[in-house]
């Protein structure tokens, strides 16, 4: 069950960065997962290093949200530079 959890939630934080940032980006429905579940991963990670969760504790949804949009304007600029 921690699976499709994990999974639904990386979609609605992925679906969710997607709508937040602006652009257009030609991410599938895997792709806006996996960017969800990297948010939220990553979230994590620097929440715990600032202190503000323990480990083993999730990142809250706000800061995994802000951290996909982060993800995505990363991801944004690395595909505009292949581009050229």
């Amino acid at each position: 069950m921690g699976i499709i959890w994990t999974v639904v939630l990386g979609l609605v934080i992925g679906v969710i960065a997607k709508f937040l940032h602006p652009g257009k980006e030609n991410m599938g429905f895997f792709m806006t997962i996996l960017l969800g579940i990297a948010g939220s991963f990553l979230a994590g990670i620097i929440g715990q290093f600032l202190g503000w969760y323990r480990a083993g504790e999730g990142a809250g949804f706000i800061a995994s949200v802000v951290v996909a949009i982060v993800l995505l304007a990363v991801y944004g600029r690395l595909r505009q530079g292949n581009d050229s």
